[in-house]
């Protein structure tokens, strides 16, 4: 690496000199970390011995036999020492400092203007959205001032929608103004540019605006509105902080002022709109109907003389735009300027990611997506970027996303917050700035997944390559570059026999982790004894593994996450009991048959998932060593010894537990000991959630008396054949602060609703009735004051019992699942009473007809759906019937989905 700082000498340009500097020391840095990993490995044994004589000859030979290793890294500390020196003289030769201020500096064409002077002629899919902003900000019968925001993803076209709206109602108003904030906003010439557009060329009130400070210039401002009906739209607001700076120049009047805001971030919309999310605007992706009309206007005129064998390749670039008109507007300014034929137009599409660096027709597109990623702070920055690991149009889980940021480093505690906890914040922090779109958001507001869009992605990647952060391997897009610094990162995307092939001759040892996510060609991967640093390795999804040589396993020193989820691996490699720094292994969904015995060993797991399609897994003997285990999942107990199960006692920071007590009812006496191992094991913990598939009397019965209280669970889920005569009496008042229950009960009473009811957290309550329960439960309007989800299962569907909510009942559920039993409504007739439930979303219910007549049947269906289209809140409503048919009154169905939590 040293004659490699001998080119430096030759770089003129500044941008140049900043960026390989960065890269020169990004690269020592991560030569540093790994040169520290190796001394701690080879230095440090790990183990712990009484003293004597004994341990001295046991530490006299080590440093015999490290003698070597001390000796090669003495020799890299030395070399580093060197690349430290260089790069600090390098710094100071090139005033890198002096450039860094200078390019801040330097202010470039406000990307946003071409959106201010959009004619209307050219737009595409803006008319209803400006027709119903606009009728909702003139029509609103309140007289004081009030604020709108408009938010969305950079490039979905705030400002031009802000700008419709704005030629369309201003003549309504006394006097108006459309002025842009930026990142980084001068209040004062905001203020002052307000006031020039609503002055009405007053000469007098304007006289020496040059010499306001920003106190004046506030004052001045309130003063000429304050007796006038205005409209101000404040553009493109980055923080709260500049929305507060500001906000205080309008005063509050009586004449219906309105002001609109646009903004990328929701958190900064919320703070606008301190009058609720009425008020809040989200801006959608275009259609697939209005994408192609923007986008064939712009090649071939309004005539769309697309050629037939243009129109596949259109598409393909269409999908890779997503509906983000700035991103259809600059491919396709991209392709007018190119020969119509087919096979250039699917270079374009092929190189859409690298053109974001090199074209100048796709420029704007860049800055405008720029401003976002350059305005994240670097932590931020450094987990957005990891998101290359992933293909287009992938569905990336929170849980497995957050695992993957702690086993990198990325993540450190703060202010008092878990790793976990800072991970989770920063996956948030990232969907409120707009980085990456939510998916899969329960009705407890938890979003369980994300996908990036298309074209964020492309940037996402080309920072990447730039900083040389991830290398994706991704068939004939492959890209080996930055060739003079080693890979880091691999992402395994697409690769056939050729690429693989490339990717042997790389020197691999200092990638420090491996996702892949393409079971095609995998077996060609090169051997794991080549990636001896990597911290990270993820299989999840991939098929064929068993053709993979894993014999390097108990090469990987420093690996913290290890997954097989979903790949059907059948048994473990043998050299995972050698991987001493794991944290994290993630066996779900896998044929495993058992875990080796050696895997107690690995102390520093904090989370183990085992799940198996082929067998039950047995807690291993020796679990009680495991001491940073924090969650274990699935593992069966009664197959497990009885010592194992004692051990869970000792797991003082276990927090998450879930495992199965599958028994045979006429041998359940032969797992009594299991069950009082197990409630003696759980009292010891401090858990948060139990989650337990099957069980007998005699495991409920200790249940019921466990002392003291598991007073800190949030979720409580018991699940299989086995019902309940009654609740655990602990269940309330103890669990103040429950948010998840699932149970199994002989029959739900309306003591049992009643007592659930005093649940001051509660969201989500399932529950599961056996069979014999005839008649009608009423759920009355006191009660559940938190509660989000209410689903009720009959048992095999031979219970015969519908619900009817009194009015006040259930007063923030949204989610509803019932059955309806059409023979029972002889005697109680058909009204459920969903109209009593005010925030109600989605509603499914499961007809059973068991008993009941074809007129009877069709008359319940014509009842509910009078119920759910008589709501205020036209609530998306399933109809299932018993023999496995559905109908949907909404274009989406969205099925019952059982929990899936992860730590």
């Amino acid at each position: 690496m040293h004659g490699a700082l001998k080119k430096y000498a030759t770089l003129e340009n500044p941008d140049d000199q900043v960026k390989e500097w960065i890269s020169l020391v990004r690269e020592l840095a991560y030569d540093t970390e790994d040169c520290f990993d190796n001394f701690i490995h080879h230095l440090d044994s790990g183990e712990r011995h009484d003293g004597g004589f004994k341990e001295f000859f046991r530490k006299t030979a080590r440093r015999l036999k490290t003698l070597g290793a001390r000796r090669g890294i003495a020799n890299q500390i030395y070399d580093l020492k060197l690349r430290i020196k260089e790069a600090k003289e390098l710094k100071t030769s090139y005033k890198l400092d002096d450039i860094a201020c200078n390019t801040s500096a330097q202010a470039g064409m406000d990307p946003r203007l071409s959106a201010l002077f959009a004619e209307e002629a050219h737009l595409v899919g803006i008319d209803g959205p400006t027709n119903d902003l606009a009728k909702l900000i003139v029509e609103d019968s309140k007289h004081h001032l009030k604020v709108f925001s408009i938010v969305g993803f950079g490039g979905l076209g705030k400002t031009t929608l802000a700008n419709q709206v704005y030629r369309k109602i201003r003549g309504q108003f006394q006097c108006h103004a459309f002025v842009s904030v930026s990142q980084k906003p001068d209040t004062k010439k905001i203020i002052k540019d307000v006031i020039s557009q609503v002055s009405f060329e007053d000469d007098e009130f304007t006289k020496d605006m040059e010499n306001w400070d920003e106190t004046k210039s506030i004052a001045k401002l309130r003063e000429l509105l304050q007796d006038k009906r205005y409209l101000v739209i404040i553009d493109d607001i980055w923080s709260i902080l500049a929305w507060n700076s500001i906000k205080c120049a309008f005063p509050e009047n009586k004449f219906s002022s309105r002001i609109i805001t646009t903004t990328r971030i929701c958190e900064v919309a919320s703070s606008c709109c301190q009058g609720g999310d009425d008020q809040i605007y989200k801006m959608t992706p275009l259609s697939n109907t209005h994408s192609e009309k923007l986008f064939f206007n712009r090649i071939f005129g309004p005539e769309d003389c697309c050629p037939d064998m243009l129109r596949q390749v259109s598409s393909a670039i269409l999908k890779k735009c997503g509906g983000l008109p700035l991103a259809i507007i600059s491919i396709s300014g991209l392709l007018a300027n190119r020969p119509r034929v087919k096979e250039e137009w699917e270079k374009v599409k092929r190189s859409i990611g690298y053109d974001l660096n090199k074209s100048q027709s796709i420029e704007g597109m860049k800055n405008i997506l720029s401003l976002s990623y350059n305005d994240l702070p670097p932590n931020l920055k450094t987990c957005l970027l990891h998101l290359s690991n992933f293909p287009e149009d992938y569905v990336i889980e929170r849980g497995r996303l957050l695992m993957l940021w702690m086993a990198e480093g990325f993540i450190s505690e703060e202010h008092g917050l878990s790793r976990h906890e800072v991970a989770d914040k920063y996956f948030y922090e990232l969907i409120n700035k707009s980085m990456v779109q939510p998916v899969d958001i329960s009705y407890d507001g938890v979003v369980r997944a994300c996908r990036v869009h298309d074209m964020m992605l492309e940037l996402i990647i080309s920072k990447s390559i730039e900083e040389n952060f991830v290398t994706v391997v991704s068939g004939r897009q492959t890209v080996w570059e930055n060739s003079q610094c080693f890979i880091r990162r691999l992402s395994v995307q697409q690769i056939d026999h050729q690429i693989a092939s490339e990717l042997a001759r790389k020197d691999l040892k200092h990638v420090r982790s491996l996702i892949v996510t393409s079971s095609s060609c995998i077996k060609h991967l090169p051997s794991l004894d080549k990636f001896e640093s990597l911290r990270v390795l993820d299989f999840q999804g991939c098929t064929g593994l068993e053709e993979f040589d894993m014999n390097g396993m108990k090469k990987l020193f420093h690996l913290k996450h290890l997954s097989f989820r979903g790949t059907c691996i059948s048994e473990l490699p043998s050299g995972i009991v050698m991987l001493h720094d794991l944290e994290t292994l993630d066996l779900r969904d896998t044929n495993i048959q058992e875990l080796p015995a050696g895997i107690v060993q690995l102390t520093k797991i904090k989370i183990l998932f085992v799940t198996s399609y082929s067998k039950e897994i047995e807690i291993p003997v020796g679990i009680g060593k495991m001491t940073n285990l924090e969650g274990i999942y699935d593992f069966n107990i009664t197959s497990s010894t009885v010592g194992a199960v004692e051990e869970l006692g000792n797991l003082i920071n276990l927090r998450i537990i879930h495992v199965r007590y599958i028994v045979k009812r006429e041998e359940s006496h032969k797992y009594i000991r299991h069950a009082e191992m197990l409630v003696s094991s759980l009292r010891k913990l401090n858990l948060v959630s139990l989650c337990m598939n099957g069980g007998n009397s005699s495991l409920f019965e200790l249940l019921d008396s466990w002392y003291p209280s598991p007073s800190r669970l949030l979720r409580f889920e018991l699940h299989g054949s086995y019902f309940l005569s009654k609740l655990p009496k602990w269940i309330v008042p103890e669990l103040r602060s429950l948010l998840f229950l699932t149970i199994n009960l002989t029959e739900v009473t309306q003591e049992d609703l009643r007592i659930l009811g005093e649940l001051p957290a509660l969201l989500s309550l399932r529950f599961y009735c056996n069979p014999g329960q005839k008649g009608r439960l009423l759920v009355q309007g006191r009660g559940f004051s938190c509660l989000k989800e209410f689903e009720y299962y009959p048992y095999h569907g031979v219970t015969f019992i519908n619900l009817l909510f009194e009015e006040g009942a259930l007063p923030k559920v949204e989610k509803l699942y019932l059955p309806f039993f059409p023979s029972m409504t002889k005697g109680y007739g058909f009204y459920i009473g969903i109209e009593h439930l005010p925030y109600l979303k989605h509603a499914t219910f499961y007809l059973h007809d068991k008993g009941a007549t074809s007129s009877e049947r069709k008359a319940a269906e014509a009842a509910i759906r009078k119920e759910a289209r008589l709501h205020p809140n036209r609530p998306r409503l399933n109809l299932y019937g018993s023999i496995g048919e559905s109908s949907t009154d909404d274009e989406v169905s969205e099925e019952h989905r059982g929990s899936d939590e992860e730590i």
